[in-house]
C-alpha cells in the first residue's frame, strides 16, 4: 500500500514575481520524427491470476489514461518463468515457485486494450520453475511475515539462518523445484502464442520481448542457479542462442537487452571492465560490440532496441526535475554519475559526471554496427521517488518530452506516483503523433514538447515549467503552420494534491483555459511546477472542390454504383464498435469479416484518420483530439467497404 502524503502548497508561488520572459521557438518543418505510443507505458497492470482478474474499473482507467504500453512479466521473476507449467520461482521469497498464467494476461490485455503493446521475456539463465511441493514453508514459519532473510534460498529443502540476511544456514537444492529450460524451450512460447495450432494470439501486439531480466546481478538476484556470476562472454553466448531462435520463430521480433538494473550495470559487468584481446569496454559498450560481431558472423539481426533499467538515488526537489538530461544531454553535469566514471581509458575519471547514456549507445552502435543500425532505445523499469505530487508530474513530462523528441521506443516506469497518471493522460490523450523542433532560450526551466497530427492541421505545443517558485511568461512563435488569430484551447496541470486526482478522461485534474494568440504568437503564464498544454488548429484554406461521384469497377465490363455497395454492405453485419457514443477513444471487432483497413470522415466528408490493418480482428481507433460530433468509420475488407456511425461525446 502507497501512503498518501498531501503536499501543501507554499504562499511563497504567489509572491514570486516572474521570471525574464522565456521565448521558444516552434517549426512545424524541422526536426520531424514519428512519437512511438510506447512510451506512454507502465509496468504491472495486468492480473495474470484468474481468481483475482484486473477489474473493469482498472481496465477503463487504463483506456481513459491513454496507455499504450504494458511490460507484464514480473522483472526478476520472468528469470525462471515457465509457460509451459504457469510457474515462476521468486528470488526475494525464498525462491518459492507460485503459479503465474501468462497466457491468461495476454489474452485479457488482448481482449480488453486492443492496440496496446504488451511486453513479456524470454529466460536466458537455463532453470525454470517446475513444482510448488518444494516450497520453504513460510507461513509456518513466521506466519508468512517480510523480514531480511526472505532472499536466502530456503526452496529444495533448505535450512532458515535466524539471525536473517541472504545467506542460509543450508540452501535449497535447485534441482528440486527448477528444470532445464534451453533456448528452444524458452523460444517455445512464440509457437504457442502466435504459431499454426497455438493460441493464436495477435503478434503484432506482443512484438517487444526482454531478453531475461538484469543479468549483471544475477550472482545476487539467482544466486541459487549462478552462485558465481558468468562471465560477460558466457552471458552473450545464452543471448545469442535465444536471439538467434526467436528471430527464426518471429522475424518481425523486437528483441531488447541487455536490460541492466541501474546505472552502475550499465557500465560495469561483475563491478569491473570487460578486458579482450588486451582493450578494456564498459558493459554496454561490449554488449554492443558483441551483438555487432555475432550479427556479421551469422548474418542474423541479434538486437533491435538497448533496453535499460534506471533508478535514480536524488532527493533533490531540483535535481529530480532534471532527470530527463540523463540520457541524451552532452552537457548535464548529472550529482548521481557513477558507473560512468568508468568510461575513462584509465578506468576510473572522477571529473566524468555527464551521463548521456544513450548518447554514448548511440556511438558505439555507429561505431560497431554502421550508422544505419536501426537499433533504438527503451527503458523498461523506472523509479525516481518523491511525495512531491508536482515535482513527480513535472519530472516525468519533462522524460516523455524528451524520449518523444528522441525516437525513444518504450517508456515503462516500475514506481508509480500521484501525478503520474494525470501526466500521461496529458500526453497520451492530448499530443499529436509527429514530434516537430521547439527551441526555448532557457531550456533549464521551461521547455516545449511540440507535435504535429497526420493531416497536419493540427499542432499541440506542451510547455513544462520546472521551475520550483517562479511563474515563467513565455513566448512562443510558430513557424511553417499558420494559425488563425484568437483564442487556442489550453490544458494545465498544476498545484496537485499529494493524493491520486487522476479518476478519468473527464474527470481529473486538467484546468481548461484558453490563451490569444496573434501573428502565430502566444504569450502564457506558466506557474510553477506545470505542465500545459496548448492546441493550434491551422488556419483553413478556403476552396472550392468538385468531387465526382466515385464508382467502383468489379470487372472490365460491369459497373457497381454506390448505391449497390452499400446494399452489399449493409448485409455485412459482423463489425462491432464501441463504447458509442464515446470519449475519442473507440474499439472494434471483426468476427468474420478481414478488415485491411480503416478510414474515419467527419460529416464534411474530410478523411481526419486512416489506418492499415492487415487483417486484424481487434484494433483501437483513436479520435481523442477531434471534436465531439457524428463521425464514419469505413472498414475496408475484401468483401466490400462497412460504414459504422460512432459519434464522439467528450
Amino acid at each position: 500500500m502507497k501512503t498518501k502524503i498531501f503536499f501543501i502548497l507554499s504562499i511563497a508561488w504567489y509572491t514570486v514575481s516572474a521570471q525574464t520572459n522565456v521565448n521558444i521557438q516552434v517549426d512545424a518543418l524541422l526536426g520531424n520524427k514519428t512519437i512511438s505510443p510506447y512510451i506512454f507505458g507502465k509496468n504491472n497492470n495486468i492480473s495474470d491470476n484468474q481468481g483475482t482478474p484486473t477489474t473493469a474499473t482498472e481496465w477503463q482507467l487504463m483506456r481513459d489514461a491513454g496507455l499504450r504500453f504494458t511490460r507484464e512479466n514480473g522483472g526478476n521473476n520472468a528469470t525462471k518463468y515457465n509457460w509451459r507449467l504457469k510457474f515462476s520461482s521468486h528470488p526475494d521469497w525464498y525462491n518459492n515457485v507460485y503459479a503465474h498464467d501468462w497466457d491468461y494476461a495476454a489474452k485479457k490485455l488482448q481482449d480488453s486494450l486492443p492496440g496496446v503493446q504488451g511486453m513479456w521475456a524470454f529466460q536466458l539463465i537455463g532453470k525454470a520453475a517446475k513444482t510448488t511441493t518444494q516450497n520453504f514453508n513460510d507461513w509456518n514459519y513466521n506466519n508468512s511475515s517480510g523480514w531480511s532473510g526472505t532472499c536466502q534460498n530456503l526452496a529444495g529443502g533448505g535450512v532458515p539462518n535466524t539471525n536473517g540476511g541472504c545467506t542460509a544456514q543450508t540452501g535449497g537444492n535447485i534441482n528440486l523445484y527448477l528444470e532445464n529450460w534451453t533456448a528452444d524451450s524458452t523460444t517455445g512460447i512464440l509457437q504457442h502464442w502466435f504459431g499454426t495450432g497455438g493460441l493464436g494470439y495477435n503478434k503484432e501486439e506482443i512484438i517487444y520481448w526482454s531478453m531475461d531480466n538484469e543479468p549483471e546481478i544475477w550472482n545476487g538476484t539467482h544466486d541459487d542457479v549462478m552462485a558465481t556470476q558468468p562471465t560477460a562472454e558466457a552471458f552473450m553466448q545464452l543471448y545469442f542462442a535465444v536471439a538467434e531462435k526467436a528471430r527464426a520463430a518471429y522475424p518481425n521480433i523486437k528483441l531488447c537487452g541487455p536490460v541492466p538494473a541501474t546505472e552502475w550495470q550499465w557500465y560495469s559487468w561483475n563491478n569491473n571492465k570487460i578486458t579482450v584481446g588486451g582493450s578494456s569496454y564498459v558493459w554496454l559498450q561490449y554488449f554492443i560490440k558483441r551483438c555487432a560481431e555475432e550479427q556479421t558472423a551469422s548474418g542474423i539481426r541479434l538486437l533491435d532496441v538497448i533496453d535499460i533499467h534506471n533508478y535514480p538515488n536524488e532527493s533533490a526537489d531540483a535535481d529530480i526535475v532534471q532527470l530527463r538530461r540523463m540520457y541524451f544531454d552532452t552537457t548535464y553535469n548529472y550529482p548521481g554519475a557513477n558507473g560512468v566514471k568508468t568510461t575513462s581509458a584509465s578506468g576510473w575519471d572522477n571529473t566524468i559526471t555527464n551521463e548521456n547514456v544513450f548518447g554514448r549507445c548511440n556511438k558505439w552502435l555507429d561505431q560497431y554496427m554502421g550508422t544505419n543500425h536501426g537499433v533504438t532505445f527503451g527503458v523498461s523499469e523506472y523509479g525516481a521517488t518523491n511525495n512531491n505530487a508536482n515535482v513527480t508530474s513535472v519530472s516525468y513530462a519533462s522524460v516523455l518530452g524528451t524520449f518523444a523528441d528522441n525516437n525513444v521506443a518504450y517508456f515503462a516506469p516500475w514506481y508509480w506516483y500521484p501525478g503520474m497518471w494525470e501526466t500521461l493522460h496529458l500526453f497520451s490523450r492530448y499530443s499529436r503523433s509527429t514530434r516537430v523542433q521547439s527551441i526555448s532560450d532557457n531550456e533549464n526551466d521551461v521547455s516545449a514538447y511540440s507535435s504535429i497530427n497526420s493531416a497536419k492541421d493540427s499542432m499541440t505545443v506542451i510547455l513544462v515549467n520546472r521551475s520550483l517558485t517562479a511563474i515563467e511568461n513565455t513566448t512562443v512563435t510558430v513557424s511553417n503552420f499558420t494559425v488563425t488569430n484568437g483564442n487556442c484551447s489550453t490544458l494545465q496541470l498544476k498545484q496537485l494534491p499529494g493524493s491520486e486526482t487522476f479518476i478519468s478522461h473527464t474527470n481529473n485534474a486538467l484546468n481548461a483555459g484558453t490563451v490569444p494568440i496573434v501573428a502565430n504568437t502566444f504569450t502564457i503564464s506558466l506557474a510553477p511546477l506545470s505542465t500545459t498544454a496548448v492546441m493550434l488548429k491551422k488556419q483553413a484554406v478556403l476552396t472550392t472542390t468538385i468531387t465526382p461521384t466515385p464508382t467502383v469497377t468489379t470487372t472490365p465490363t460491369t459497373t457497381v454504383t454506390p448505391t449497390a455497395i452499400r446494399e452489399q454492405i449493409n448485409s455485412i453485419d459482423a463489425i462491432t464498435i464501441y463504447p458509442n457514443p464515446g470519449d475519442g477513444l473507440f474499439y472494434f471487432n471483426a468476427s468474420s469479416v478481414s478488415i485491411n483497413s480503416i478510414e474515419v470522415y467527419n460529416v464534411m466528408g474530410e478523411k481526419i484518420y486512416q489506418a492499415i490493418i492487415n487483417g486484424k480482428s481487434q484494433h483501437s481507433i483513436d479520435l481523442s483530439k477531434e471534436k465531439n460530433g457524428i463521425y464514419f468509420v469505413h472498414f475496408i475488407s475484401d468483401k466490400g467497404i462497412v460504414v459504422k456511425k460512432i459519434v464522439i461525446n467528450n
